[in-house]
C-alpha cells in the first residue's frame, strides 16, 4: 500500500510542478489559485492518506483559499 501512496504521491507532485509550467500568462490571482489547489491537493492527500476524496477536497479548499488571498 505504501508503494501506492507514494506512487500517488509523485504523480500528483509531477503534474503539480508541469502545471505551473502553463502559469506564465496567468495573473497573479490565476497563479495563486493554481498553487493553492496544487497545495491543498498535496496536503489533502496526506493528510487523508492518499484518499481521492481528500485530495479533490484539498485541491478545492486550497484553490479558493489561494483565489481569496490574493484579491
Amino acid at each position: 500500500m505504501k508503494t501506492i501512496q507514494r506512487f500517488t504521491f509523485s504523480t500528483l507532485a509531477a503534474a503539480v510542478l508541469f502545471g505551473f509550467g502553463g502559469c506564465s500568462g496567468m495573473s497573479s490571482q490565476d497563479k495563486n489559485t493554481a498553487i493553492g489547489a496544487g497545495a491543498g491537493a498535496v496536503g489533502g492527500a496526506v493528510l487523508t492518506g492518499g484518499s481521492a476524496v481528500g485530495t479533490v477536497g484539498g485541491a478545492v479548499v486550497g484553490g479558493v483559499i489561494g483565489h481569496e488571498v490574493s484579491k
